[in-house]
């Protein structure tokens, strides 16, 4: 893994640090002596290990500290030249002499560049790696939610068709009795002529009713029809 802002560093030899850069002798060895960012990622663990759970994933400490990325006890994380890179004292000055100012504390503290850059590698990995964890926890979430929704919605097709079932049963209940009154209304009809005839003889005002049917009910609606 390769990131531009590391070449913020590496281009300078750290036994150089109290020199001028202008100095040609320096100049000429920085290309040898200083390490590619290349090297100093390949000589670091390629894949941190996280060693305990990250209760709160926006804490980067925890995810530093889940992955053993530490302090060191020398106290120069890539954190800590960050705030000297802020600091008022040289925040405004050129990019050399930036770098110089901090090669310069570090000389002065027995602290070598590449311990820096390794601290920053490994802090970087880490977040990659939780990134992946996250990423990969939340893909199994997914496929999980979605096996769980499939069934959901198998389980609802199936409570649908079948109320859909009852409710058509219903409907063709309806649908039979009302037809079974109707053939019925018919059979009273000849029943009530046949007495009306029995009965038209001895009286002046026949009382049997042969008018039409009363109108019937309308019928209600049934959901689903």
């Amino acid at each position: 893994m390769s990131k531009k802002w590391y070449n913020y560093f590496v281009s300078v030899d750290s036994g150089s640090a109290g020199e001028p850069d202008s100095a040609p002798a320096a100049s000429e060895d920085v290309p040898s002596a200083a390490r590619t960012i290349a090297e100093i990622a390949a000589s670091t663990q390629p894949a941190p290990v996280f060693t305990q759970p990250v209760a709160d994933p926006s804490s980067f400490e925890q995810i530093y500290q889940a992955a053993e990325a530490h302090t060191p006890p020398h106290g120069f994380t890539i954190f800590k030249i960050a705030d000297m890179l802020k600091s008022s004292h040289i925040r405004e000055l050129p990019v050399e002499i930036k770098r110089s100012s901090v090669l310069l504390a570090l000389d002065a503290a027995g602290v070598k560049l590449q311990e820096v850059l390794e601290d920053a590698v490994r802090r970087d990995r880490a977040l990659d790696t939780f990134e992946m964890v996250q990423q990969r926890a939340l893909d199994q979430l997914e496929a999980r939610k979605a096996e769980e929704n499939r069934k959901l919605q198998e389980e609802a097709d199936r409570v649908l068709n079948e109320l859909r079932s009852k409710i058509q049963a219903n409907n063709d209940d309806v649908a039979r009795e009302r037809e079974r009154l109707q053939t019925w209304r018919l059979q009273k009809q000849q029943e009530e002529r046949r007495i009306f005839e029995a009965v038209a003889p001895f009286v002046s005002e026949n009382p049997i009713s042969t008018g039409p049917d009363p109108a019937p009910r309308k019928p209600q609606q049934v959901p689903g029809q």
